[in-house]
């Protein structure tokens, strides 16, 4: 039974293939086509991106740049630790203190020389003080004695003159009678009582008596002078000249104390100046034997090139600092690239790290020589084209981020900014 077939189940065997074929089509089509569209979609997702990035205008390469700030020494001297020294990444304000130089040999021979000076005028001024109070003393003393001695003189005159005076009178009283005498000689000699001799005797005693009375006004006159200008403080005389010697000492001494006067004027004026100088100077002596470096911009260490206790030198580098307020994108574009590009053009700087677009400018375009810059990451590093622009992203400068110099991506630039005229 079992070599045995049932030719009724064969038939219906053979029948219903085809009706099965037929009815399984129909649902194998659909996942077929679903399939194609499927891997057109990825065809299209990852080689259009690729396609995408051929056919815009951008970058080569691009890093985040930033311009470096080289702190040197002011002086020669030794360098000591400070905050700016102690690793820190993050930025730091302008004005931070970052290390000091110190010269414990800096030169103090002029401010040394000008302590010299003032302590010297300082010592000397109460010594010519004291020699003005005594000038003034002395001066008070011999200008009291002159005038004792003017008023002393004044009345010797006025005496004298009352002497002159009385002379005067005498002789005008000698002079009258000698006057009335001639008279009665002359009447007298001619009844022969008086002789000729006698009367020669007595003319000539008038004669005498008259020029006596002369003479003593005539001195009158010159003890009046005498008195006048004696009243006037100038004294006439055989024996002296026109100042008495305590007068000729109270001037010599009023004009000594005018001197001092002047003398200690003239060291107050020079203590004035010292002072000035002095501390001029020990300004300058401060700033030649120690000097404090601080940062000059907002930025961040770049690169230390002393240690605290190493002896420098003035004008050696010391520190290069990262001007995080200058950052700046460097490229290197295509030759095609760089032609179409212009100071100006409007550019995006998209990081490689996940981030947006950052909006920016062209604003230099060096070609093959470089950047003319000072910049941390040198432009030679990009290799890959040798024609160079330099893009201003203002994003980078606003104090959002943490000066992310030396961060690849790449910059678009903007085809109808870099076509325009």
């Amino acid at each position: 039974m079992d070599g045995h077939l049932d030719p009724g189940k064969t038939e219906v065997s053979e029948t219903d293939a085809p009706i099965a074929n037929a009815q399984s089509k129909p649902s194998r089509i659909p996942l077929r086509f679903v399939k194609a569209a499927a891997g057109i979609a990825i065809v299209a997702v990852f080689g259009w991106l690729p396609l995408r990035a051929v056919f815009q205008t951008s970058s080569v390469e691009a890093v985040v740049n930033a311009r470096l700030v080289t702190l040197r020494s002011p002086i020669d001297g030794k360098v000591s630790s400070g905050a700016g020294l102690s690793g820190d990444p993050g930025i730091v304000a302008e004005g931070t203190f970052i290390l000091r130089v110190v010269n414990p040999r800096g030169d103090r021979v002029r401010l040394d020389d000008l302590r010299s000076q003032m302590s010297r005028l300082e010592n000397e001024r109460p010594s010519l003080v004291s020699k003005i109070a005594s000038a003034r003393a002395a001066q008070k003393d011999l200008a009291r004695q002159a005038a004792l001695f003017t008023e002393g003189r004044i009345r010797q005159l006025e005496a004298r003159i009352a002497e002159i005076q009385t002379s005067i009178e005498a002789a005008a009283a000698r002079r009258e009678e000698a006057a009335a005498a001639v008279q009665r000689a002359l009447s007298l000699i001619k009844s022969g009582s008086v002789s000729s001799v006698e009367l020669g005797r007595l003319t000539r005693d008038q004669t005498i008596a008259l020029q006596t009375e002369i003479g003593a006004r005539r001195h009158l006159d010159a003890t009046q002078v005498e008195l006048t200008a004696a009243r006037e403080g100038t004294f006439l005389g055989d024996s002296y000249n026109d100042r008495p010697s305590s007068v000729q000492r109270e001037e010599e001494m009023r004009q000594r104390a005018e001197g001092l006067t002047a003398d200690v004027a003239h060291a107050d004026a020079q203590i004035a100046w010292l002072e000035g100088e002095i501390e001029s100077e020990r300004s300058r002596y401060i700033s030649r034997s120690e000097a404090e470096i601080t940062f000059p911009v907002a930025g961040r260490v770049w690169e230390i090139l002393t240690a605290p206790g190493e002896d420098v030198q003035a004008g050696q580098p010391l520190v290069r600092l990262l001007d995080c307020s200058g950052a700046v994108v460097t490229a290197n574009v295509r030759e095609s690239v760089y032609n179409s590009l212009q100071l100006g053009s409007v550019a995006h700087f998209r990081p490689s790290a996940e981030g947006p677009e950052l909006a920016g400018t062209v604003v230099n375009l060096t070609g093959s020589a470089g950047a003319a810059a000072n910049l941390a990451i040198n432009p030679d590093a990009l290799s890959k084209e040798p024609y160079r622009a330099t893009i201003s992203v203002p994003a980078l400068n606003d104090g959002s981020n943490d000066c992310p110099v030396g961060r690849t991506g790449r910059v678009i630039f903007s085809t109808d900014s870099a076509r325009k005229p």
